[in-house]
C-alpha cells in the first residue's frame, strides 16, 4: 500500500487508485485529474452509459476493465489492495430510471453493497461514494443542507425509487465506515455539468446546447420556473480529489454543486444567446414529456457551508463557458462524424 495512505495523508502519486464508472461524464474527468497526479488508475466501466472515447487522451496510461461491477468484484481479490476508491458507477438519469426502475435500484443498491463488502476485506482503502440531491427528496424547503431531514413521495411515484436507492447506498457506505473500519465519504452531487455529459438520459444541459445548435425548438418542461443549481465538472473533481484526501471528511456527508440558482427557461435563454441560435422555447407539459411516475421540485440549491469548510471549495467557471464547451465539442464530433 502507498505509504502516504497508510499514514493518513493520502497522496495521489503512484497510488493505485479504482475509480468504478471512470468512462462515464463525471469518472472521466476525475480519471484525467488523477492520472495528471500521477496516481496508478484502473476504471471498471460496462459502457452501458459511460463511452470508451471519454478516456481517449488517457488511454495508454489507464487499466480499462470493460465489464459489468458486480461481476468484476470477485476477481479484485486476486490484485492487492487498492490505495483508494472513488465509486461513480450507477444507473443515472431521470429517463432511465422511469423506464427500468428494477434495474436503477439493483445496480445502485445491490453492487454498492458488494463493492463496500469487498473493500472491508481487502485492504479498507478510502472510499468515494457518489450519491446525490435526489435524497433530499422534497423537503419543503429550497436550501438542502447534510443533516435535513428527507421526506419521499409515495412508493407508487417511480422517480422517488432512485431517491430510495441512493439513500440505501449513503447509508451502506456510512455503515461500513462506523462499524468495518471502512473510511468512506460520501458526495452529492448537484446538478453537475459540462463536455463529455450527453443529453441522451435526461441530462437537461446538453440537451438544450444540442438543440439550439441545430436551431431546433428547446423544449422546457412544466412552467419553465423551476430553478437548479449547475456546477461544472471541471470544478467538481478537485474538490472530490480533496475530500477523500482529507481523513478529517471520512464518515462525512458533503453537498458539491453550485449554489447559484437559475431557473430552466432563463437556462435556455442563455443556451440559445451563447450560441447564437434561432432556436425558439417550447413549454411541454410534464405529462407529455415523461411516462407516468414523474414528480418534480420547484427548486434545489444545496448549502456548501460544510464542503466550504472541509476543502475550500469554490465553483469558478461560469456557466456561459460551460455552455461554450459543450457546443464546441458537440461541434467537433459532428465535423468529424461528416469526415
Amino acid at each position: 500500500m502507498n505509504d502516504a495512505v497508510r499514514t493518513g495523508r493520502l497522496s495521489w502519486r503512484d497510488a493505485r487508485v479504482l475509480v468504478t464508472g471512470g468512462a462515464g461524464f463525471i469518472g472521466s474527468h476525475l480519471v484525467d485529474a488523477l492520472v495528471a497526479a500521477d496516481a496508478s488508475v484502473t476504471v471498471i466501466d460496462d459502457l452501458s452509459t459511460g463511452r470508451a472515447e471519454n478516456l481517449a487522451t488517457v488511454r495508454d496510461q489507464v487499466r480499462l476493465l470493460e465489464s459489468d461491477l458486480a461481476a468484476t468484484i470477485p476477481s479484485l481479490s486476486q490484485e492487492p489492495p487498492f490505495d483508494a476508491v472513488f465509486h461513480l458507477a450507477a444507473a443515472v438519469g431521470v429517463e432511465l430510471v422511469l423506464n427500468d426502475p428494477v434495474r436503477a435500484i439493483e445496480i445502485n443498491v445491490e453492487t454498492t453493497s458488494a463493492l463496500l463488502r469487498h473493500l472491508a476485506a481487502h485492504g479498507s482503502p478510502p472510499t468515494l461514494v457518489a450519491s446525490s440531491s435526489e435524497v433530499y427528496g422534497k423537503p419543503g424547503t429550497s436550501v438542502f443542507s447534510e443533516e435535513d431531514d428527507s421526506l419521499y413521495g409515495s412508493t407508487t411515484v417511480t422517480r422517488w425509487s432512485y431517491a430510495h436507492a441512493k439513500a440505501l447506498d449513503e447509508h451502506l457506505a456510512l455503515g461500513y465506515h462506523s462499524t468495518r473500519g471502512l473510511p468512506t465519504v460520501v458526495a452529492r452531487f448537484f446538478n453537475t455539468v459540462g463536455p463529455r455529459q450527453r443529453g441522451s438520459y435526461g441530462m437537461v444541459l446538453p440537451r438544450f446546447v444540442a438543440a439550439a445548435m441545430e436551431n431546433h425548438p428547446i423544449r422546457v418542461y412544466g412552467d419553465g420556473r423551476q430553478t437548479r443549481c449547475f456546477c461544472d465538472v471541471r470544478d467538481v473533481v478537485p474538490a472530490l480529489l480533496g475530500l477523500l484526501a482529507s481523513p478529517a471528511c471520512y464518515g462525512r456527508v458533503f453537498n458539491i454543486g453550485s449554489d447559484r440558482p437559475i431557473s430552466i427557461r432563463e437556462l435556455a435563454e442563455a443556451v440559445i444567446g451563447v450560441t447564437g441560435s434561432r432556436s425558439r422555447i417550447e413549454l411541454v407539459p410534464y405529462e407529455d414529456a415523461y411516462p407516468s411516475g414523474f414528480e418534480d421540485l420547484r427548486h434545489r440549491r444545496p448549502d456548501l457551508r460544510r464542503i466550504r469548510d472541509a476543502v475550500g471549495f469554490e465553483p469558478h467557471i461560469p456557466l456561459e463557458q460551460t455552455i461554450r464547451d459543450i457546443a464546441s465539442e458537440l461541434a467537433r464530433e459532428r465535423a468529424g462524424g461528416a469526415a
